[in-house]
């Protein structure tokens, strides 16, 4: 369906009942009539299908764009502006008592959101007031980074975790995926990137290697800890596979049928599939026909490239295949440099596949990590199909500001033969529902402009978007994080699909959603709640996930910090390009009567514990709303919780402010001052770990930061004012706080 005219016709009132027409033929369009189908009934109003009423709904799909247009001009409307992929646009014709609103789109994806566009006007009660418009993505490809716990002998980057551990089960669940992919395609997702250490032996058969593949899904029951490599080097230990247990009985022959279901559901809904993987990991193969993780292993080379060969042949709807250059490989500068061994196993490979499917095409993503664009380049140059390169956004905070800089210093060399994606990671809010429509639309409108970007995947390595496994009263089944966290999945793929959504839709989504509470006050304590993590991240920056876990305060203990201490507060850096001044940098410019020439500690403090009233002061009222749903009281609780969070870290900042203060002059009424915060900061932390513990289970252990245990924590923070009471002045050391000039973005 490369060219499709799509017409939808919607009685504007239909009080009575409408009718809808579509061509069942067209998946994408058969799924927007479901979810008309759905709003009516919702709405408790009947629905004619093909025919029969003055008042109608019909969906007529078409093979061509002329034929669109031709429809228009016998409607007497507007042609379509643009007939780009996924582009739609809205015509309203008034004859007689009879209101039409007409949808058109030139393919199957465009035909479902102005489908999606309508089931919305439908449930909001808008439907009369939907006028003429014309509608394209403003982001191309709008994606979700979802890291796979396949088995425990072929792991995800993540399996050292609870999460992962709870849900490698859903990853071979044909109900989970259909649920998964519908929320996706709702909030104008269309790229699902699943990345692994090594999926093949869990995808795909190689002829030249049958022994690799893999039957049954297999858990193991050592329980994990935080004693993992970061790297992922040995996410399959020797012990771990002593004691499995079989999770799912099935063939290597139904694994592939399955994840060929999925990718036909993905399909039907609008969505890419890619496969993302890290190197070099053997799992699975290893010590199998010689195949090793050693980069010169010639054997090794060619297992890949024949998996690589296999894994596009056996799915002929993947749309791409991602990769890394670390992180297990080595630096290699000869023949098997990183680089040339990608080339010779991926590149190579979809080569393989492309001579025996000549017609083909392969998206092939290659992720700045641990290598250098002009390698990339060099090796890749006679790459036949698209080639693009992908950058760490954020680098693992995307809820910090909303033009994080470290991209800039790449944009200059990325061109439109080779855009770029941007990774979005999001390894800042696990546990709670965020919302806060401002911020989601400038971090998209920030994103650098179509001629050097594809689109952006979002999605963390310390947790699985899979089923949630943390409430205290879950649903049965475990709701999916992303129906959990709605409101957040909503806003970042809808306005990435269009930034100008106006304010007004979330509120009306609010309402509807919420009929039991005032959608403005709603709205405004999810925001002001919501913005805690951003503004933390800004002023205390921990670069990659295990060096900062705002929820917790917290770094990996071995391969960080642990719990970040008022100390560490003292000399910690703000986030570049935030333009927050750091405690010592303040301390500098106040001492020396200087003009602060950026965000101080004390307003970022005042900023948090201002965001934190507002949302607590909103509470009060709408904890007064009579009959509230479960969903309600839960969403109300994370934001109380955010709020006691917001108010700790206020009074931590001006805490180490203080004490930063008594470091250099001494003056006793500094320290008391600093004392007295940080007294208060152990009040709120106390406030979030009931607030927390109410609502979700402690202690968890995630992959990135290791255990986590937030009630646990309170003796770390009363330490805080200990530390705070013995601090002796001078102990704070400029010279302790070494910054590297030449790579200030170190990742």
């Amino acid at each position: 369906m490369k060219h499709l005219a799509v017409f939808l016709y919607a009685a504007a009132s239909f009080a009575q009942s409408a009718d809808l027409q579509y061509d069942a033929g067209s998946p994408q369009a058969a799924f927007a009539a479901t979810e008309i189908r759905r709003a009516f009934a919702a709405r408790g109003q009947s629905l004619v299908e093909n025919g029969g009423g003055a008042q109608t709904i019909r969906l007529v799909l078409t093979a061509t764009a002329a034929n669109a247009n031709a429809a228009a001009d016998g409607l007497g409307v507007a042609r379509l502006k643009s007939i780009a992929p996924q582009a739609y646009a809205i015509r309203r014709v008034q004859k007689g008592d009879v209101t039409t609103v007409a949808v058109l789109a030139a393919d199957g994806a465009g035909a479902m959101y102005g489908g999606l566009d309508l089931a919305e006007s439908v449930r909001l009660g808008t439907l009369e007031s939907l006028t003429d418009a014309d509608h394209s993505p403003y982001i191309e490809k709008r994606g979700i980074k979802f890291n796979v716990p396949l088995d425990a002998r072929t792991p995800s980057y993540s399996d050292n975790s609870d999460a992962a551990q709870n849900n490698i089960a859903e990853m071979w669940s044909v109900e989970f995926w259909h649920q998964f992919i519908d929320e996706m395609a709702r909030h104008r997702y269309n790229v699902l990137s699943l990345w692994s250490l090594h999926p093949f032996p869990s995808i795909v058969k190689v002829p030249e290697y049958p022994d690799v593949a893999l039957n049954d899904v297999m858990r193991t029951r050592i329980p994990m800890d935080d004693t993992f490599s970061p790297t992922g080097s040995d996410m399959v230990r020797p012990v771990t596979l002593t004691r499995l247990e079989t999770l799912r009985t099935m063939t290597i022959d139904q694994k592939i049928a399955f994840w060929r279901e999925v990718m036909q559901y993905a399909s039907d809904r609008g969505v890419e599939v890619y496969w993302f993987t890290w190197n070099i990991f053997t799992f699975g193969a290893e010590g199998k026909y010689g195949i090793t993780s050693q980069q010169d292993n010639p054997k090794t080379i060619d297992y890949f490239r024949a998996s690589v060969r296999e894994l596009v042949l056996t799915y002929p709807l993947l749309a791409g295949i991602g990769i890394t250059a670390g992180e297990h490989m080595q630096n290699r500068k000869d023949e098997f440099a990183s680089e040339k061994w990608l080339w010779r196993t991926y590149g190579l490979g979809i080569l393989d596949a492309k001579k025996l499917q000549p017609a083909r095409s392969v998206r092939l993503i290659h992720r700045y990590h641990q290598t250098a664009q002009s390698e990339i380049l060099d090796a890749f140059q006679t790459y036949p199909d698209t080639f693009e390169l992908s950058f760490k956004y954020a680098i693992a905070h995307m809820y910090s500001i909303p033009n994080p800089p470290f991209i800039q210093s790449a944009l200059p060399h990325i061109t439109a033969q080779h855009r770029t994606w941007l990774t979005v990671r999001d390894d800042d809010v696990y546990s709670f529902r965020w919302g806060n429509p401002e911020f989601a639309r400038a971090f998209i409108r920030n994103m650098p402009g179509k001629d050097k970007v594809t689109g952006f995947y979002m999605g963390p390595d310390g947790y699985i978007w899979g089923r949630e496994y943390l409430s205290t009263e879950p649903e049965s089944p475990r709701q999916l994080v992303i129906a959990k966290r709605w409101y957040s999945f909503m806003l970042w793929g809808r306005l990435s699909y269009d930034p100008e959504l106006p304010d007004s839709l979330f509120l009306k989504t609010l309402a509807a959603r919420f009929p039991e509470a005032p959608a403005e006050k709603l709205s405004t304590a999810w925001s002001a709640a919501s913005m805690v993590f951003p503004q933390i991240t800004r002023f205390f920056w921990g670069d990659i996930d295990l060096r900062w876990f705002p929820e917790a305060c917290l770094s990996h203990p071995k391969g960080a910090k642990g719990f970040y201490t008022v100390a560490n507060f003292m000399d910690g850096e703000t986030m570049p390009g935030s333009g927050a001044l750091d405690i010592v940098e303040w301390r500098k410019k106040l001492a020396a009567g200087q003009a602060m020439d950026g965000t101080t500690p004390l307003e970022i403090a005042d900023a948090l514990a201002g965001n934190a009233q507002t949302a607590l002061r909103l509470l009060a009222d709408l904890r007064a709303t009579p009959n509230q749903t479960k969903e309600l009281r839960l969403t109300l609780g994370d934001m109380e919780a955010m709020a006691h969070l917001g108010n700790y870290y206020a009074a931590k900042i001006r805490g180490a402010a203080e004490l930063a203060l008594f470091d250099q002059s001494g003056k006793a009424a500094q320290r008391e001052s600093a004392i007295a915060h940080l007294q208060q900061a152990l009040d709120h932390w106390k406030r979030y770990t009931a607030a927390y513990t109410v609502q979700y289970r402690q202690p968890v252990l995630y992959n990135r930061v290791g255990w986590v245990d937030i009630p646990g924590l309170t003796g770390k923070v009363e330490q805080d004012i200990a530390i705070a009471r013995l601090w002796t002045p001078g102990s704070l050391s400029d010279a302790a706080r070494k910054r590297s000039a030449d790579n200030p973005f170190r990742q």
